[in-house]
C-alpha cells in the first residue's frame, strides 16, 4: 500500500480537526474560519458527518483491516499478538498515565460524566477496562479505538485457519458477529447489556472493509465476493443507523462509503506527496498524535485563545501536540517496540521464523 502514509496523514488531520470543530462548536458555542470553510466544501456540499466524525477514524480502521489481514496471514499467531503489543501496548500506557495524572491534578477532567478517578478504576484503564464498566470511565476516550482494533487482532488469530484458506469468510461472518451484537445489546434487558460492544459493532465495518480490500488486491477472492462482503458490512451500518448507535448523526453510511473510495483511490497510489517529508513525519507519528492531542487540546487553547486569538490558539496546539508526540514516539514507542522484537526473535521457534515462506507459498 504505497498510499498508506499518506492516508495516514489525511486520518491524523480529520482526527485532529474532528476534535477542535467538536471543541469550539458543541463546547465553547463558539466559532473559526476554517469550522465554515471545511463545513461549506465537506458537511453542505460532500455530505459528510458534522465535524467530519469518524472519517478519520474510518480511515484508520480500512488501513488496519488491510494491513492487519495480511500480517495475520503470514506471521505465525503468537509473532503476530507480539508485534501488535510491541506496537501499542508502551506508548498508550504512558499515554494512560498521563491522563490519569492530568485528572488527579486538576488540570485535566474525564473523557466520561465522572469528576474523578478511583485507583480501580484508574487500574481498569491500562487494559481499556474502563469502557466496559456502566456508566463508562474515560481517562482518555481516543483509546477506544484500540478496544476495535485489539478485538480485531483476536478475531484474526482465531479465523486464521479459514483466513488462509477462505478469506472472505472473515469478513462475511464478522459481519454476522456484528449484527447479533447489535441486536443483542437492543432487545437485551439493560442490566446484561454491554454498551461498549454496540459501539464497537458499529465500527467494525469499516475494518471489514479495509480486509475486502487487500483480498482483492491480493486476488485472494473474487469479485462478486467482494461484492457480498460489502453488501454486509453495509446492512451492519445501516442497523446500526436505525437503532441510533452512531453518535454523531446518521450521515455514516454515506461517510464510510465516502472514505471507502478515498481508501482505494489513495491506497496503491505511488505520486510524489505519498513521499514528502511533512507527509511521512505524520503518518509515522499518527498513532503517537491520536494518543495525545487530545490530552493538550483543551488547556493550551484555553490559555492561548486570550493572547494569541483563535488562530494563534490552535497553531499553539499544534505545535505543542507536535513536540509531545515527537517524544512519545522517538522515545517510548520506537526503542519499546525495538526491545520487544529484539528479544521475543532470540526465543522465536524455527517453524515461527519460515512462517512468512509457508504462508507465501500456500497462496501459490
Amino acid at each position: 500500500m504505497t498510499g498508506a502514509n499518506l492516508l495516514r496523514a489525511i486520518a491524523v488531520l480529520a482526527v485532529i480537526y474532528s476534535h477542535i470543530s467538536f471543541y469550539l462548536i458543541d463546547d465553547l458555542g463558539d466559532g473559526w474560519w476554517l469550522i465554515d470553510g471545511v463545513y461549506a466544501v465537506f458537511v453542505e456540499g460532500l455530505g459528510l458527518n458534522q465535524h467530519l466524525s469518524f472519517v478519520g477514524v474510518a480511515i484508520f480502521m480500512m488501513l488496519t483491516g488491510a494491513v492487519i489481514t495480511r500480517s495475520a496471514i503470514r506471521h505465525a499467531p503468537g509473532r503476530f499478538l507480539v508485534d501488535r503489543i510491541g506496537r501499542l501496548l508502551p506508548a498508550f500506557w504512558v499515554a494512560i498515565a498521563a491522563a490519569i495524572l492530568l485528572v488527579r491534578f486538576g488540570i485535566n477532567g474525564m473523557f466520561s460524566g465522572q469528576q474523578g478517578v478511583s485507583n480501580v478504576e484508574a487500574a481498569l484503564s491500562f487494559v481499556l477496562g474502563g469502557f466496559f464498566l456502566k456508566p463508562e470511565v474515560a481517562v482518555l476516550g481516543v483509546t477506544w479505538t484500540l478496544v476495535v482494533q485489539v478485538l480485531f487482532y483476536v478475531y484474526c488469530v482465531a479465523m486464521r485457519p479459514v483466513l488462509r484458506t477462505r478469506p472472505v469468510a472473515v469478513p462475511l461472518v464478522g459481519a454476522a458477529v456484528c449484527a447479533l451484537v447489535l441486536l443483542y445489546n437492543l432487545y437485551a434487558p439493560h442490566p446484561y447489556t454491554v454498551p461498549m460492544l454496540s459501539k464497537v459493532a458499529a465500527t467494525l465495518p469499516a475494518v471489514f472493509l479495509g480486509q475486502l480490500m487487500y483480498l482483492w488486491w491480493a486476488r485472494l477472492t473474487t469479485w462478486r465476493w467482494i461484492i457480498v462482503g460489502v453488501l454486509a458490512q453495509i446492512e451492519v451500518v445501516r442497523l446500526a443507523t436505525d437503532i441510533r448507535v452512531y453518535w454523531a448523526g446518521d450521515r455514516y453510511l454515506w461517510t464510510i462509503t465516502a472514505v471507502t473510495v478515498l481508501v482505494v483511490a489513495l491506497g496503491r497510489w505511488r505520486g510524489s506527496p505519498t513521499r514528502w517529508t511533512v507527509v511521512r513525519w505524520t503518518a509515522t507519528r499518527s498513532y503517537a498524535i491520536y494518543l495525545v492531542h487530545t490530552l493538550i487540546l483543551y488547556r493550551v487553547y484555553e490559555n492561548a485563545v486570550g493572547p494569541l486569538g483563535r488562530t494563534g490558539a490552535v497553531v499553539a496546539f499544534l505545535v505543542v501536540t507536535a513536540l509531545v508526540s515527537e517524544a512519545l514516539y522517538r522515545w517510548v514507542e520506537v526503542p519499546a517496540a525495538r526491545w520487544l522484537a529484539q528479544r521475543t526473535r532470540r526465543s522465536e521457534p524455527v517453524g515461527g521464523q519460515v512462517d512468512d515462506q509457508v504462508a507465501s507459498r500456500d497462496r501459490a
